[in-house]
Parts: C-alpha cells; structure tokens; sequence
C-alpha cells in the first residue's frame, strides 16, 4: 500500500486535516484537532501509528506481526501499523477507520 493512498483515505474523512507538528518528515491527521494518524513519510512500506481500543489493540498484535505497540506513543492505546502484503488493504483502512471513530465527536441519541 502507497503513502498516497493512504493520505487519501485519511483525508476523505469529515473534518480530517494534514498537518505537520513534529518536523517536516510526519504527517499527522487529526479531526476536530484530535490526532488520529501519525505516518512518517520516509518509511516504505509505510508505518502508521493508529489509535485503537486496547483489546483489540492486543489481539491485532498477536494476529499479525505487522502490528506492534505504537511507536513513542501510548502502547495501551496506539499501534504501528506496517502497511505491507502481510495486511490486507481492507484491514488497514478498517483500523484507520477505527482511529478516526475514536477521535470523532459521539453522536448523540434523540
């Protein structure tokens, strides 16, 4: 999977920006100014650090040897992701997908 997709997907999503707090070489997605997606932007394939619940979190770690602690963040609540041929591309948005839902304003019930 290509970076470029990758930046895509995230920034599809309501409310996603790009920006670049940590240096010129790490993209950083938030929405409503909440980090959901950290990738560097000098790792192929690419690596993404991606929020997670911490149950899942542990059983995506040991389902897949692609997905590890997240990297100088909170190994409770993020994994790096590599995004190489071990993961399904449908996996990979999925878990980006669950980032950005944790993130996301919760909606309320009427």
């Amino acid at each position: 999977m290509d970076l470029e997709t990758i930046r895509n997907y995230a920034l599809q999503k309501e409310g996603a920006e790009e920006c670049f707090p940590f240096g010129a070489d790490t993209l950083v997605y938030k929405a409503w100014g909440k980090i959901f997606m950290i990738c560097g932007m000098d790792r192929h394939p690419p690596e993404l650090n991606l929020k997670c619940l911490p149950e899942r979190a542990i059983e995506l770690r040991e389902a897949y040897s692609s997905i590890v602690p997240g990297y100088h963040m909170n190994k409770k609540h993020w994994n790096t992701v590599c995004a190489d041929h071990s993961i399904p591309r449908e996996l990979v948005f999925e878990l980006i997908d669950h980032s950005y839902e944790l993130v996301a304003p919760k909606k309320k019930k009427k």
